[in-house]
């Protein structure tokens, strides 16, 4: 891949401010942190990664907030389906074996007694 410069990514975000694009690469750096994934293809660093996405136009000051909306969103629908899956297998599982388990200890105790 060619190399990527600072130069590229103040042009497709629309300013010569230094300072903007520094902001939003860290912004994204903290998404990457959190474990939303990269939106190019490459084995860089995650600083050049995230420069990558910025010159590619992936990521704009614009849509940064609405990407990790997304991500959350997905995150949240698989824990929803996680949970619920989880839930209705263990609980039918769990009044058996406690039903099971309640009889053998009754049945010991009884004839004790």
């Amino acid at each position: 891949m060619a190399r990527i410069t600072v130069e590229d990514c103040l042009k497709l975000i629309g300013s010569e401010n230094r300072f903007a694009l520094i902001h939003l690469a860290i912004a994204r750096l903290k998404q990457h942190r959190q474990g939303m994934p990269f939106l190019v293809e490459g084995k860089n660093k995650e600083v050049v990664m995230t420069l990558r996405e910025i010159a590619a136009g992936k990521v704009t000051p614009e849509n940064l907030k609405s990407l990790e909306k997304m991500v959350r969103a997905d995150e949240e629908a698989l824990r929803a389906a996680a949970d619920k899956g989880e839930a209705d297998e263990p609980a039918e599982g769990d009044s058996a074996v406690t039903e099971s388990a309640a009889e053998d200890v009754v049945s010991p105790s009884g004839s004790d007694a």
